[in-house]
């Protein structure tokens, strides 16, 4: 279930975007009512003074007459390039060269104060008195307000190099006014600022969100496990590195959960093995001493026998000898096939594969054991080729012939037929089978007869001395060769098979 936050990062971007704004605003506003008119004063001063400098240096330029129309225009240039107002009068005080009409205030008041007979001026409203903003050897600068005209003055009164005296004058065209009008115009400017702003940084804020809520459901996702979840963004900053830096220790615990669940696995199947290899170290010795138990006894009861001379007969005597040796027979039989197998099942007997002619092994097998034919009294036939090769380990194919021959010699039918024949299957394997005519094995029967010390019918064994591991070798070795094997009930007959790979 998905945690719902307080409050989103977009939201406080957003927050943070119009609080930043509006107090750099107010910043601004209080910059521009405390500072700007300083800066526009002084803005004007530097003026006065660049016009005071160039017409001085106008006046002294012998390149250009005075009185000329170059000298007109330039002097026109001055004064309308830094919007202020020139009067130049010589030491008679007569007016040399003006920018206004001769009965213009402006002269009277630069005749005043030349003669200085008028410390205000002239002007009738002068309570505040001056502003000296500087003041050198060869010029003066103050501010001045004129109440007639409602507006303050820069004024420059200076001596030219030429003697001449220099008046310039600019206005402050109302800048407390104009103030007014920029702060409100800013506050306008603000406001649309933050709506806008607060918009797109609302809207820039959701696209960087928006990768960060991928990762929190990928971690979610991950959380329970899921490693299939991957961050699919293309981002080339710090979230598309997180992005693939988590992708990475996704697939990294995946690989480390992967190997740890294998390793848990492999310790159930060894922990399994372990008891299944209790289990059928139980059985093994439990069947073994039952196995064991007959003949040992046998060969206990005719050894005291003997001993105590129950019999002087020496036919009887040779006979407890002979059931002695039969005994210890079956018991070393027992024993060889109880180490075949063990070595076959902790896999202590490798297979070793190689191509051979299993027709010439069969034959050379029926050559030696049809003499147990001949004694059970069986017709054998033998369905031969010429050659027939495969891939296998000869020696323990061969044993599984005898042992498949061997059954069939106890379990035919008395003057029966047993045959042994090779075909071809249908997924081209050679499949060799012994069939012997007699009784079939039952359902219950067929499952079990693969298992250790497990006899079908316990009489019969009994007389030719089985120990029902004959087909439990069979079993380990076709396993180990990775083929196929069997048992096929038909119609007054049996039929035992293994397969192999043709070569």
């Amino acid at each position: 279930m998905k945690k719902k936050v307080k409050r989103s990062l977009s939201t406080h971007f957003t927050i943070v975007f119009i609080l930043t704004l509006m107090v750099i605003i107010f910043f601004c506003m209080l910059l521009n009512s405390t500072m700007i008119e300083r800066f526009y004063r002084n803005g004007k001063k530097n003026a006065v003074i660049k016009c005071y400098s160039q017409v001085n240096d106008l006046f002294n330029n012998e390149e250009i007459p005075f009185n000329t129309e170059e000298f007109d225009n330039e002097f026109s240039r001055i004064t309308t390039n830094e919007n202020v107002s020139i009067t130049v009068v010589n030491s008679s005080l007569n007016i040399v060269k003006s920018s206004v009409p001769a009965n213009n205030k402006m002269i009277q008041r630069l005749v005043s104060y030349v003669l200085k007979n008028d410390p205000n001026y002239l002007f009738e409203d002068n309570s505040g008195g001056d502003i000296i903003f500087e003041a050198t050897d060869t010029y003066e600068i103050r501010m001045t307000h004129d109440p007639r005209m409602r507006n303050d003055f820069i004024e420059l009164i200076g001596t030219m190099d030429n003697g001449d005296i220099a008046y310039i004058r600019s206005a402050m065209e109302g800048i407390r006014s104009n103030i007014r009008l920029s702060n409100r115009f800013l506050l306008f400017i603000s406001v649309m600022a933050a709506i806008f702003g607060g918009i797109l940084i609302l809207f820039v804020s959701k696209q960087i969100t928006k990768p960060i809520l991928k990762l929190a459901e990928l971690s979610e996702r991950m959380t329970n496990l899921d490693f299939e979840a991957k961050y699919e963004g293309h981002d080339n900053n710090e979230i598309g590195y997180l992005g693939e830096r988590m992708n990475k220790m996704s697939s990294t615990l995946e690989s480390t959960i992967t190997e740890l669940k294998n390793a848990n696995n492999e310790l159930k199947d060894d922990l399994e093995k372990r008891e299944h290899l209790d289990a059928m170290r139980s059985d093994f010795i439990s069947n073994v001493s039952h196995e064991l138990k007959t003949p040992i006894s046998i060969i206990q009861g005719y050894a005291e026998g003997l001993k105590d001379d129950i019999s002087d007969d020496p036919e009887s005597r040779e006979y407890y000898c002979d059931v002695i040796i039969d005994e210890a027979a079956k018991m070393n039989r027992m024993v060889k096939d109880l180490l075949t197998l063990n070595q076959l099942e902790f896999g202590n007997d490798a297979i070793n594969l190689e191509r051979f002619d299993i027709m010439e092994m069969i034959r050379n097998y029926i050559q030696g054991a049809s003499i147990l034919a001949e004694d059970a009294k069986v017709n054998l036939s033998f369905d031969t080729q010429d050659q027939l090769y495969v891939w296998g380990d000869e020696y323990k194919i061969e044993e599984v012939v005898m042992n498949y021959f061997t059954n069939a010699v106890h379990h035919v039918s008395k003057g029966g037929d047993i045959m042994i024949k090779t075909v071809r299957t249908e997924d081209g394997h050679v499949r060799v089978s012994v069939i012997n005519s007699g009784d079939t094995i039952s359902e219950d029967d067929l499952s079990q007869i693969w298992v250790k010390f497990y006899k079908a019918d316990k009489s019969r064994s009994r007389q030719y001395g089985g120990s029902g591991i004959g087909l439990s070798i069979v079993k380990a070795i076709m396993e180990a060769h990775h083929q196929r094997y069997g048992v096929i009930n038909h119609d007054g007959s049996v039929e035992f098979y293994f397969e192999l790979d043709p070569a």
